[in-house]
């Protein structure tokens, strides 16, 4: 088996990737393309995202960037920042929320190491929605729990309901 050649953080964020990829360490990761539920899901989510905007003074960015130490940089499906964030090309601060979008060939482990990440990063909020059994989870202080009905950020408007976001899907 072959070694990965390593790429250093400059090569990285000099480089444009189709599709764009993780930096862990020196290797370089592909994202695992999801299918039609999968986009469809990311579009709803960044589309109410962008409807509650100014109502919930923030910014839904898909597919953005993130520096969550210095040699590892992830992509999370959705990041939701602050409408007040410093605008750099590479988060580098935690944002309020990331959100993945499992597709159906991420295993449970790559999605734990990406979650382990944005804990360490400090991503105080951690959703992972699951279009294909229409279910959520939520990622906080270390506690990994289902979802039942609602997404929420404390202490802000952010407020989902689970039914009506899943209905996009239908």
């Amino acid at each position: 088996m072959a070694t990965p050649a390593l790429v250093s953080v400059s090569e990285y964020l000099d480089t444009t990737y189709r599709p764009d990829q993780e930096l862990l360490d020196g290797i370089l990761v592909e994202r695992n393309v999801g299918d039609n539920d999968h986009s469809r899901l990311q579009r709803a989510l960044v589309g109410l995202m962008f409807q509650k905007e100014r109502e919930w003074s923030i910014l839904g960015l898909p597919e953005q960037r993130i520096r969550v130490s210095a040699t590892r940089y992830r992509i999370p499906h959705v990041s939701v920042i602050s409408l007040d964030y410093r605008k750099e090309p590479v988060l580098t601060t935690p944002p309020l929320v990331c959100i993945e979008v499992p597709s159906k060939d991420d295993t449970l482990n790559s999605l734990l190491e990406r979650i382990d990440d944005y804990r360490a990063f400090g991503v105080s909020n951690i959703w992972v929605l699951d279009p294909a059994k229409r279910r959520a989870y939520v990622c906080q202080q270390g506690d990994f729990r289902e979802a039942l009905n609602v997404l929420e950020v404390q202490n802000t408007p952010i407020r989902i309901t689970l039914s009506e976001l899943f209905a996009y899907l239908d």
